[in-house]
């Protein structure tokens, strides 16, 4: 590895320019305005793999927003990784926060500072200086390479899914790998083996046809807003357990030896704290912060409306009200038997008097990789090579759904390789992304990528 560490040293200025260059588009999927940006970027990154010597490179239009396709064809007796990324980022607002232009890069402190820094532009970069790093180095790569770099990653990735599903032979792969996770912090690396599931609910309660005078008609007529805050505070008991009936059925207890894996991660509870600015923790039976955030499920109300919140008073009974809320899965957790049981809950619960629909928004199910997955032996080899420390396996607790759909449809894992950290503020102002991390996230998958002519 010599002359690779040696080619991404020498390159790396070159590198991180053409970092700025990608981070300059801004490429907002979820709003139309940007929607010329978004084919400027799918174009800029066809060109881009081309460039370093993917030549099989092609823009795949969608019903909304394209993916960048490629291939490389090694050797038919080699491995073929299936690498997934996307180049869509989350909007820059509130832009009065940011202490920079969100899409004119600047370097403080060595972090690049941008809007898709860490999320996933500059983790996604990674790879495909990699892959340069190999093809200049050696003339080719040691394995088969099929890419999919989507732009939907932030607003749903519905053309993604359809093109996962409609393109099975296309798309086969002994293994899948993506880099937009996290590591344990900025000298440890980590792998994400777990991530929890998703299903995310909108409840509609309406009780008449009209707002209500709350003199004259309350104490007669149920309020809306009542009967869902009386929903959503019965749905978890005192010690933090989900009361929905069948919820913990298919949970998978953690066992003593994933206890202690768990215990041996570097973990700072008070920085922890002080990071979101926090005073304290209320976990399901006091289990640890790390246990609870990552192999236990969870219920969480994001938004109510309804009603009347301006200023001065409003004695009114609303017509009717909303809340969006969802339930993180733990492995072997399906959202398909936790919605009957919600179902079985609201029925049970709900006044007779009121109408109410459920509305699903995402759902997807949780993941757990084999850690006896030889691929992934050979991912902490590069890290702890890379970092010249211990390697650790973790779980995160959002949800991945590309993940999920290539499980189901490709029938293989993905190795989750990140190097993000919570201080780099992915979808907030401000967001940035080590050089550091940057440069030996280049070298981990130089590393790893290279291993597979062992294979």
């Amino acid at each position: 590895m010599k002359q690779e560490v040696k080619f991404i040293e020498e390159n790396f200025s070159r590198f991180t320019g053409e970092l700025k260059e990608l981070l300059r588009i801004s490429s907002v999927s979820t709003d139309s305005a940007y929607k010329n940006d978004i084919q400027n970027c799918a174009k800029w990154l066809k060109d881009h793999l081309e460039k370093i010597g993917l030549s099989k490179t092609e823009i795949i239009q969608t019903g909304k927003h394209p993916i960048v396709y490629s291939e490389y064809v090694s050797n038919s007796s080699t491995p073929t990784i299936l690498i997934y990324g996307h180049y869509d980022v989350q909007p820059p607002d509130p832009l009065e926060l940011w202490k920079s232009d969100p899409f004119e890069p600047v370097i403080e402190n060595n972090l690049i500072i941008a809007r898709g820094a860490v999320d996933d532009k500059g983790q996604m970069f990674i790879i495909l200086k990699a892959i340069e790093t190999l093809f200049k180095t050696k003339g080719c790569l040691p394995c088969n390479l099929k890419l999919v770099l989507e732009g939907e990653e932030e607003c749903g990735s519905v053309s993604l899914f359809d093109f996962i599903k409609n393109n099975k032979e296309k798309l086969k792969a002994d293994i899948a790998l993506a880099c937009d996770t996290a590591m344990v912090s900025e000298n440890i690396p980590a792998i994400t083996i777990s991530l929890r599931g998703i299903l995310y609910i909108e409840l509609l309660v309406k009780t008449s046809d009209r707002d209500l005078h709350s003199g004259v008609y309350g104490g007669a007529i149920t309020n809306p807003l009542n009967v869902i805050s009386d929903l959503m505070s019965k749905i978890k008991d005192d010690v933090g357990k989900v009361t929905i009936p069948g919820f913990y059925d298919d949970v998978v207890e953690l066992d003593e030896s994933e206890k202690a894996a768990i215990s041996q991660i570097p973990f700072d509870e008070k920085e922890w704290l002080k990071l979101i600015g926090s005073t304290g923790t209320k976990t399901e039976n006091g289990c640890s912060i790390i246990e609870a955030t990552t192999r236990r499920p969870s219920f969480n109300v994001h938004g109510i409306r309804g009603g009347y919140t301006g200023e001065g008073l409003k004695t009114v009974i609303p017509s009717e009200a909303a809340v969006k809320f969802s339930f993180r899965l733990a492995p072997n957790q399906k959202p398909e038997k936790i919605l009957k049981g919600l179902q079985t809950y609201i029925n049970n619960h709900i006044p007779g008097t009121v109408k109410y629909e459920l509305r699903i928004l995402t759902k997807a199910d949780p993941v757990l990789i084999d850690k006896n997955n030889s691929y992934l032996r050979k991912a902490i080899d590069a890290l702890e090579e890379t970092f010249n420390t211990k390697a650790f396996l973790i779980g995160t607790g959002g949800s991945l759904p590309v993940v999920t759909s290539i499980k189901e449809n490709l029938k293989i894992d993905t190795i989750l390789m990140g190097f993000g950290l919570e201080e780099d503020g992915a979808h907030a102002p401000n967001e940035s992304f080590s050089l550091n991390r940057f440069k030996k996230g280049i070298e981990s998958f130089t590393r790893f990528l290279d291993s597979q002519s062992l294979s």
